[in-house]
């Protein structure tokens, strides 16, 4: 990892959000590593009772973003220019997913993420790509 020191202030609160839309929670924030849940229900889930991919894109990127802010001076932000993912399982609705977001690559003006969504049990549901371009505060 870079050896420039990671930012102190806090993270942006999900209240008037799509992370709080959605029900997203954290379990923890370090240094390269997050993790959150988000339950699927009416608000995540496909007319069929299911997981909807769009609302795991949405974790996953919302997870990145999160864990670059840390590693980002006051005056920087992380803005998310690209999402990649593929769905290989689903979660009926009543469940939840959990989202681990590991740091794998920590540039001067971007971060790359992989995020890995599971089920309670473990079982990998989509995997994700996010690169977060670091730009200036407006």
């Amino acid at each position: 990892m870079q050896t420039n020191e990671p930012n102190t202030h806090p993270l942006p609160d999900l209240a008037h959000s799509m992370g709080e839309v959605l029900g997203i929670e954290f379990l923890s924030v370090e240094e390269g590593l997050v993790k959150a849940s988000m339950p699927v229900d009416h608000r995540t889930c496909q007319p069929f009772g299911i997981l909807n991919g769009g609302a795991s894109l949405a974790l996953a990127e919302i997870v990145a973003g999160h864990g670059s802010v840390p590693l980002c001076t006051p005056n920087e932000m992380p803005c998310g220019i690209q999402v990649s993912a593929n769905h290989v399982g689903m979660v009926r609705t009543g469940s939840y997913v959990l989202a681990t977001g590991r740091l794998i690559h920590w540039g001067r003006t971007t971060h790359i993420w992989n995020v890995d969504i599971t089920s309670p049990e473990g079982k990998l549901i989509s995997t994700a790509r996010i690169v977060n371009q670091i730009v200036k505060k407006r």
